[in-house]
């Protein structure tokens, strides 16, 4: 698809962003809260449903726009909604109080399928954190290969036998091969015998060409028509859409061309943000060159005018602020606060008329609205939706499209590549801060001399009494601090740790597989059977959900897992064969995450006692934090509690782990 295309559908997914903060998000006029459940519900899931369709646009744009910097405003938008949604989760969860929403109703009257409002899982989970994880991959695979080395090397059991046991075993072998060779030998002789019999009782077959030739026309003539027949059955099972077309080639196809065009901006991505970076560097020094010396000189100036200013104001130069206040950013800053209130006390006095009247009017208003005091004080009870902690997320970057791209003309820009009148602004303002330091330096000493020399030229030179030292006050107590996890493998590195690990068998290698892999139907009237008070079985669509909610979205960014409501824990079950182990390893492969194994079977006699079961969970955390993602995967959690489990329920490890 063009370069166009995409544009457009950032655009579109923008406009539904700044619809849905405008009525929901941040409307003029605080919301009522709402008493009915079944319409609090209703709305929140509308809420959610737009931002799913958002998100699938947003999640399509970052993945093939080739535009550094639009995308990073996309995943910046990205991130916001996809904490978003998971906020509107737990407000559906929180009315419920049941882990499955249902909104097959809401799709039917917004005219939308199944399809359209599925969580897709973000492909840069993925591709951004590649080279980390093919690093992995490989220190894995090679403590594996180790491992299976050593295990083939291991000396076998030398098996002793004496020289006559060893002749008699040979000899009994050699018999047994003769014997079978002889009775094969004596069989073909018996069937070629009876062959040569058969064929001396039928005589030779007369046939002559015209019988021949009839029986290889009949013969073709029926292979012919049968295949003609296949090939009508198909071309009308083609012609009715129950079938597919046969593609002789499959590099003819639209599905191959698309992944070939998907694959090919996807290098043109990482061409165009290695020309980004390198713009950066290259801008910043050609603007220290040319811009840097007048803003320097500009700064220089502005601050010997304040000195002057306050000098004749106060008749003795300033205190220069310190870098902790802000330097002289601070003093521009005071002067620009002093001029609003200045401008603000202009129209202060000009509307101190009308203010009187209001008073007269206000105080006549005032008894009267004495009464409804009681019921303002009371605040209404119903549901209303909790702060959200990404809606300022979506609001500056709403707020920065809207500025910087909405109107941008991008007529010359035909390939997408970086703007560099953007990145001049941006620089601009990194240039000023470092040059700002560089001036509170050198003026600062400047401003030290100046008061030195009148100070000379005045006559003090005489150093006045110091004053005395006041008392130091007493510190304040310390706040109790909480006690920090003792290092138990202070001098061992993260990777020595994980060598470990897979060596005891925790950390295991998950098989890949994906999340649509985890095929199932969509149930459509799970909202009719709770509205009749039967609660629904979730279906496999319902299931895959719920696991790229808990699961899957809260760890793919850190963004979104720093203030996204998530669940750190989640218990999966159900009968054997339904996909347990298949959703957890799609979990794992989706985000690239370590998969600790700490089922009861597999950690049992490998570190015993208190103290060894202490430094595994140590290890297990301290390799999990260090290398994030990871999940802790424990199978047959309830042995974890037995006292004694039965010999028949003893359950060995499953080998798709191994």
């Amino acid at each position: 698809m063009s370069h166009w295309l995409y544009n457009h559908q950032w655009h579109s997914a923008q406009q539904g962003i700044g619809d849905l903060l405008l009525e929901h998000e941040l409307p003029q006029q605080p919301p009522k809260p709402e008493k009915d459940k079944v319409v609090a519900f209703n709305k929140v899931a509308t809420m959610y449903i737009r931002y799913t369709l958002v998100f699938r646009k947003l999640e399509e744009c970052y993945d093939q726009m080739v535009h550094p910097q639009k995308r990073r405003l996309i995943r910046h938008m990205l991130d916001g909604t996809i904490g978003r949604i998971l906020e509107m989760k737990q407000e559906l969860f929180s009315l419920e109080l049941l882990e499955y929403s249902y909104f097959d109703d809401l799709l039917t009257d917004m005219k939308l399928t199944p399809a359209d409002v599925e969580l897709p899982i973000p492909r840069y989970f993925l591709s951004e954190n590649a080279k980390v994880l093919k690093e992995r991959e490989k220190l894995l695979g090679s403590i594996l290969a180790q491992m299976e080395a050593q295990n083939d090397t291991k000396p076998e059991e030398e098996v002793t036998m004496t020289t006559e046991e060893a002749i008699q075993l040979i000899q009994v072998h050699e018999r047994a091969r003769q014997g079978q060779l002889r009775a094969r030998f004596m069989k073909d002789i018996k069937l070629q015998a009876e062959r040569d019999k058969q064929s001396e009782l039928r005589g030779h077959p007369k046939l002559d060409k015209t019988m021949a030739a009839t029986i290889i026309q009949k013969m073709w003539r029926g292979f012919s028509q049968r295949r003609a027949v296949e090939a009508m059955r198909a071309e009308e099972l083609v012609f009715l859409g129950m079938a597919l077309p046969v593609v002789k080639s499959q590099r003819h196809t639209a599905a191959y061309l698309a992944r070939k065009t998907e694959e090919k901006r996807h290098g043109t991505q990482e061409q165009y943000e290695k020309e980004y970076i390198e713009a950066l560097d290259t801008v910043k020094q050609r603007l220290e060159e040319t811009e840097g010396p007048d803003v320097k000189e500009q700064m220089q100036d502005q601050i010997r005018q304040w000195f002057i200013e306050t000098r004749d104001a106060t008749g003795k130069f300033p205190d220069y602020p310190d870098e902790e206040e802000g330097g002289s950013e601070a003093i521009f800053k005071k002067r620009e606060e002093l001029k609003a209130d200045d401008n603000e006390e202009g129209k202060g006095k000009k509307g101190k008329g009308k203010k009187g009247k209001d008073k007269k009017e206000k105080g006549k208003k005032g008894k009267k609205g004495k009464k409804g005091k009681k019921g303002d004080e009371e605040e209404e009870s119903g549901f209303v939706l909790a702060p959200s902690n990404f809606v300022p997320t979506l609001n500056d970057s709403s707020l920065n499209y809207a500025s910087t791209w909405q109107d941008r003309d991008e007529s010359v820009n035909l390939l997408q590549k970086h703007d560099v009148e953007l990145i001049k602004d941006a620089k601009r303002v990194e240039i000023e801060a470092e040059i700002r330091k560089q001036v509170d330096e050198l003026m600062r000493e400047e401003l030290k001399n100046l008061k030195l020399a009148i100070e000379k030229d005045k006559g003090k030179g005489k150093k006045g009494k110091k004053g005395k030292k006041g008392k130091k006050g007493k510190k304040g107590k310390k706040g109790k601090k909480g006690k920090k996890e003792k290092d138990l493998t202070p001098d061992r590195s993260i990777e020595d740790l994980y060598t470990e690990l897979v060596r005891e068998g925790i950390i295991v290698k998950c098989p890949k597989t994906r999340l649509s892999e985890y095929v199932g139907e969509y149930s459509f009237l799970a909202t009719t059977l709770r509205r009749s008070g039967i609660e629904p079985m979730p279906s496999v669509y319902d299931v895959k959900r719920l696991v790229t909610e808990h699961c899957i979205l809260p760890m793919g960014s850190q963004a979104v897992h720093e203030k996204a409501p998530h669940i750190p824990s989640l218990m999966i079950t159900g009968p054997r064969g339904v996909g347990k182990k298949m959703l957890l390893q799609a979990v794992c492969t989706e985000v690239g995450a370590n998969l600790f194994d700490l089922t009861p079977a597999n950690i049992a006699d490998r570190y015993p006692g208190k103290a060894g079961l202490n430094m595994l969970l140590h290890m297990v955390f301290k390799v999990g934090k260090a290398w994030a993602p990871s999940v802790v995967f424990i199978g047959d959690c309830e042995k974890t509690w037995m006292k004694k489990v039965p010999k028949t329920d003893k359950v060995k490890l499953s080998p798709i782990f191994h």
